[in-house]
């Protein structure tokens, strides 16, 4: 749906990604620190096809990707890290069933949206997909039949959840500027027209009809007038790379009904502040905008930074327990 302003997303959530390979025990950790808004766990470190764009790769509908020593490549037939993600995917989604057994309410899950996709996935002539606008067309429209199958396959193992979609977008920024390198490293691709990059965010976004959307992106200048008018519910990003010159932007989409997913807790081992003091740009960032107290603990989700995927598992347990307390002391304390 393009809004969905009755949807109540969870006080905290991870962004996606952990460290470590034991499937169980990532959705153990999640389900354990996230009572009220779990999402599908992400572990790169077991290689490629666990990795974003490998992960996104799989789940795509006539359209097959392999590793090559620059990335991941487009080819004509599934082969062997076609199967190994799809095979690691399944895994994750046993271990997300098995620990949500019964579970009611907000379920997250995570794929690559259609530009970082594009700027990470290479062409048989070497070059990123986004250097060819058909191909562009052609992987978002395999990328929204690749996510209807995977949502259906998650609503059928978790019937009572409330299915979030998340559209991990951080090279979106570098897409919208033509900041995108070429193969060879000595030329950027040209920037895309941003009313066709909004048109195809609206394509993909649009394929979870039966609840909400949420980009993410840890990148600086998420463009958040952008997201929303493509359709997205909520935006998650790093909150320390805000600067007083987003305010207009994220007045107008806190005032339009637009989620906030406040990246406040970093995502690499380091000591952690109280949580009260993790929430503190978000108190202050609200009373800059005028915005009324006792909205705060409504619209904003607290998560990590970005994914934890370079953190180490001890932190990584940490940082989603500071999370909750983090959105407690947020929602106990608004002013």
């Amino acid at each position: 749906m393009s809004n969905d302003t009755e949807f109540r997303f969870g006080p905290a959530t991870g962004v996606g990604s952990l460290p470590g390979g034991d499937a169980r025990e990532a959705a153990k950790s999640v389900t354990g620190s996230f009572e009220d808004f779990p999402h599908l766990a992400e572990l790169p470190a077991r290689g490629p096809g666990a990795d974003m764009i490998g992960r996104t790769a799989g789940l795509l509908v006539e359209l097959y990707a392999r590793v090559e020593p620059s990335g991941w490549r487009i080819g004509d037939r599934p082969g062997r890290d076609t199967r190994r993600a799809r095979s690691w995917l399944v895994e994750d989604l046993d271990a997300l069933e098995e620990f949500t057994q019964g579970y009611e309410g907000a379920l997250k899950v995570q794929a690559v949206g259609p530009w970082t996709l594009a700027a990470n996935l290479e062409l048989r002539n070497g070059e990123a997909a986004l250097s060819d606008p058909g191909a562009c067309r052609d992987l978002a429209g395999s990328l929204a039949e690749g996510l209807r199958t995977h949502l259906a396959e998650v609503a059928r193992r978790v019937p009572g959840a409330r299915l979030v979609l998340q559209l991990d977008e951080p090279s979106l920024t570098a897409v919208l500027r033509g900041q995108v390198r070429s193969a060879s490293g000595y030329r950027t691709h040209r920037a895309v027209d941003r009313q066709v990059v909004e048109a195809t965010l609206r394509e993909v976004v649009g394929v979870h009809a039966a609840g909400p959307v949420v980009v993410h992106s840890c990148a600086p200048d998420v463009p958040f007038a952008l997201l929303r008018r493509a359709g997205a519910a909520g935006v998650s990003f790093d909150a320390s790379l805000l600067t007083e010159r987003d305010d207009d932007v994220i007045g107008e989409a806190v005032e339009s009904g637009t989620a906030l997913f406040a990246g406040v807790v970093p995502a690499v081992d380091g000591p952690l502040s109280d949580p009260a003091g993790s929430v503190m740009g978000v108190r202050t960032l609200w009373r800059r905008l005028g915005l009324r107290p006792e909205l705060l603990a409504q619209v904003v989700t607290v998560t990590p930074a970005c994914g934890l995927a370079g953190a180490s598992p001890a932190y990584a347990r940490r940082a989603l327990a500071h999370c909750v307390r983090a959105a407690r002391s947020l929602a106990d304390n608004p002013e």
